[in-house]
């Protein structure tokens, strides 16, 4: 444990030393001009899985949000507290990003719950999250091929939110579905639903 703690604060001064070093450094610029980026990215929350470092990006490039599963909630306008939603909004709406990316992955746990269902340990808020990507292909117990399934619904989800579909429609907008392989390190893309999932790049 310390070990790892101690990691993580001579990364810290990496940090320093590279993006807050010097009158030109990286977050002064990011201070000055505020951020801009064209990307946001809904990822998992698995600590495998980080956008910024598997795409080798630097501050300021990418909008995250993470949260378990990767999951595009439906648009539901009330008064319960939305997370993903309004980090939607922001990124998408104010922010004006181009591409939204909705990064899967294998070995996902909160896929895992969702089809191991009454099998799982009990819990307060996991469950009744991941429920919000049930499809209808129930039999599939394959985690990483339902992983992609999901996806699948997070992107029609995407789509009853007005703002996210008037922006597609107007070609203001790209989603992406990207599968991440953690054995392999590698990224799948989906770009056409009937030819599956293909290597990036």
């Amino acid at each position: 444990m310390k070990k790892s703690f101690q990691k993580i604060l001579q990364g810290y001064q990496s940090f320093r030393h590279k993006y807050a070093s010097g009158d030109n450094s990286v977050m002064q610029y990011l201070s000055d001009y505020g951020q801009q980026p064209q990307i946001m990215v809904v990822s998992c929350c698995d600590s495998r899985v980080d956008p910024a470092l598997i795409l080798q990006c630097d501050p300021g490039d990418l909008f995250v949000v993470r949260n378990v599963a990767n999951i595009i909630p439906p648009y539901e306008k009330d008064e319960a507290h939305h997370g993903t939603s309004a980090a939607l909004e922001f990124g998408i709406c104010f922010l004006k990003v181009k591409h939204l990316i909705l990064l899967g992955h294998s070995q996902c746990g909160g896929i895992q719950i969702l089809l191991d269902n009454e099998s799982s340990k009990p819990n307060d808020f996991i469950t009744n999250w991941v429920s919000v990507i049930k499809t209808e292909h129930r039999h599939i117990e394959d985690g990483d091929k339902y992983a992609k399934l999901a996806l699948q619904q997070s992107l029609q989800n995407c789509l009853t939110f007005p703002w996210i579909r008037d922006k597609v429609l107007a070609e203001e907008l790209i989603i992406h579905l990207w599968f991440f392989d953690v054995k392999k390190g590698e990224i799948f893309a989906c770009l056409d639903p009937e030819k599956g999932y293909q290597p990036l790049g």
